[in-house]
């Protein structure tokens, strides 16, 4: 009796308290969208510089937008990011260095997204997440685009996020 009364004071106790406090956003340095071209697209055969680039920026603004309307994160600007690789879109080559940087802009992670075009019809969406005290890698995702064009870039960004980032519990 003492015992049952006990656990009926507790639990009345906790009441008042929410069962599960939503954690504080992660802020999340989201560094502009890489392409990696092994299709000899720099030459002009797979792809037009110009174009890729323009592809490049509709889908990092794509995955902002999604990942900033989750509300699992926050986005720190990274416009003033400084550092080998930001500007000239070359971070992939850096084996990781994107975590200091996303650190001096006083993020918690980062995240570099990387096309890899393969062939004109074949392609490779990845992203990566690193802990930006640390450098490790929280989470890395990859999906391959077989039998499209540049245009599908954005749709399979999109579903990486949506799928494998936002739908991760």
């Amino acid at each position: 009796m003492l015992a049952a009364c006990a656990i009926a004071l507790y639990a009345g106790a906790l009441a008042g308290f929410p069962a599960s406090a939503d954690p504080a956003p992660i802020k999340l340095a989201l560094f502009d969208f890489e392409l990696d071209d092994f299709s000899g697209g720099s030459g002009g055969v797979a792809g037009d510089p110009a174009a890729d680039l323009k592809r490049l920026d509709e889908v990092t603004a794509e995955v902002r937008k999604l990942i900033a309307a989750s509300g699992r994160y926050t986005l720190v600007d990274v416009s003033g990011a400084e550092g080998e690789g930001v500007k000239d879109r070359t971070l992939r080559q850096c084996h990781g260095c994107e975590a200091a940087i996303a650190l001096k802009l006083s993020a918690d992670q980062s995240f570099l997204g990387i096309v890899t075009r393969i062939t004109r019809t074949d392609y490779v969406v990845q992203f990566q997440i690193r802990d930006a005290h640390t450098g490790a890698i929280v989470l890395k995702q990859s999906s391959d685009l077989r039998i499209g064009a540049d245009y599908s870039w954005f749709r399979g960004a999109r579903a990486l996020i949506r799928d494998h980032l936002l739908n991760n519990s």
